[in-house]
């Protein structure tokens, strides 16, 4: 049985849900089922053609991506790791520079510095958008800077303006790590046309993701552009002509024919996260955890996509909530669980346990729950009545009563 909590009802007792069927963290299956034909017959064509390696294809994605960002240029390659390389590389990054980036990322945002030959610079973050903190990065500004690598962490863009003017002070390039951001805004301009290249991926778990790996680079500058393209294919110019050593990362015409039907619907998601998020918003207030629950951050000057809807846990309770959600079979995640300055293959680097203490913390607290599009409202039901029974076991209700008041 499940009981719907409604705008404005408070619930006294623990919403009821079937217990027994699992609550996916991510369901890919409903979306592939909703446009199986199109994307079967996309592919057919592809294969009746056989033309897998860029060509027409990709390039009507970059097209109509480039038009979705309000970019001028879409570069296509194999992932949003390679995405992040090739940007610093085109942009002349290498030996003995210094990127400023966050410690709290997917690894990728750190070892895409290191791969183009670079340093990593971390600094901490915001601790309610968890997106970098300008003021940290102004100070860690040295002469060795040459770029500043922001992350649009879970679908919400980094605070921009503060970042433009000291890149604009110091001469440094913006590159945006928007791979978990398409469709985000900030002051009304996409994501991707915030820095010198944005840099997108298409994971299958991504706001729009592939049949696989997948990645794109965006861009207003028609000679980055130029470089761009020329790097995603071992620096060839054409006719076997290798200007420079670049790498092997061209988008396959399959994701790009994939990419292609999903574009269109992409809205629609974005739209169907925002009301989940919205959803869950509502239920966590009328049911009292917001006491031991911080929810999600959204500037007003920003559009959040919700890549990811995460949510902090209070009084060091999120192992424990996380064990107890799993066992009731309903999913949840951690992004991230270790922040990167405490990665031993950044030992190297001298952080010290400490040092981030905004990250740190961040990643002692931070729990993702389900949000994808066509996430059922019994399933966050279900997540809301677990996380409510969890929570009224493992903290006193005189506990609660005094946080809350």
């Amino acid at each position: 049985m499940t009981i719907s909590v409604s705008p404005g009802t408070v619930s006294t007792s623990p919403l009821v849900a079937d217990a027994e069927r699992p609550v996916p963290f991510i369901d890919l299956v409903p979306q592939y089922n909703a446009m199986s034909t199109e994307i079967l017959g996309a592919v057919e064509r592809l294969l009746a053609e056989q033309k897998f390696i860029l060509g027409d294809e990709v390039a009507e994605l970059e097209n109509e991506i480039a038009t979705y960002c309000d970019a001028r240029h879409a570069i296509g390659c194999n992932s949003g790791t390679d995405a992040l390389i090739i940007a610093l590389q085109a942009l002349g990054i290498g030996e003995g520079d210094e990127v400023i980036t966050t410690p709290f990322s997917f690894f990728a945002t750190a070892s895409c510095i290191t791969r183009a030959g670079a340093t990593p610079v971390f600094v901490d973050i915001d601790p309610k958008t968890f997106n970098l903190d300008p003021q940290c990065v102004e100070d860690a500004v040295t002469s060795k800077t040459k770029a500043i690598l922001p992350v649009h962490l879970y679908g919400q863009c980094a605070d921009m303006e503060p970042l433009w003017r000291i890149a604009t002070q110091h001469k440094l390039a913006i590159v945006e790590d928007a791979c978990q951001a398409i469709g985000a805004e900030y002051q009304g301009r996409r994501a991707g046309v915030l820095g010198a290249v944005g840099c997108f991926s298409f994971f299958p778990t991504k706001n729009l993701g592939g049949a696989g790996d997948g990645g794109m680079m965006t861009t207003d500058d028609p000679e980055l552009a130029k470089r761009l393209k020329c790097l995603r294919v071992h620096g060839d110019v054409g006719q076997y002509e290798h200007v420079e050593v670049g790498m092997n990362s061209r988008l396959d015409a399959l994701q790009a024919a994939v990419l292609r039907v999903k574009l269109r619907r992409l809205e629609f998601w974005t739209a169907s996260r925002q009301r989940n998020a919205k959803r869950y918003a509502d239920m966590f207030r009328q049911t009292g955890l917001t006491d031991t629950l911080e929810l999600p951050t959204t500037k007003a000057d920003c559009r959040h996509v919700y890549n990811q809807y995460c949510v902090r846990v209070r009084s060091g309770l999120r192992d424990h909530v996380m064990q107890k959600m799993r066992e009731a079979k309903v999913g949840c995640a951690v992004y991230y669980p270790k922040p990167l300055h405490l990665q031993k293959c950044f030992a190297h680097l001298g952080y010290r346990l400490g040092q981030f203490p905004e990250a740190e913390a961040a990643s002692k607290d931070i729990l993702a729950l389900p949000i994808y599009p066509e996430l059922p409202m019994a399933d966050q039901e279900r997540v809301v009545g677990t996380l409510q029974k969890i929570i009224r076991e493992a903290v006193p209700t005189t506990q609660r009563i005094r946080r809350a008041a």
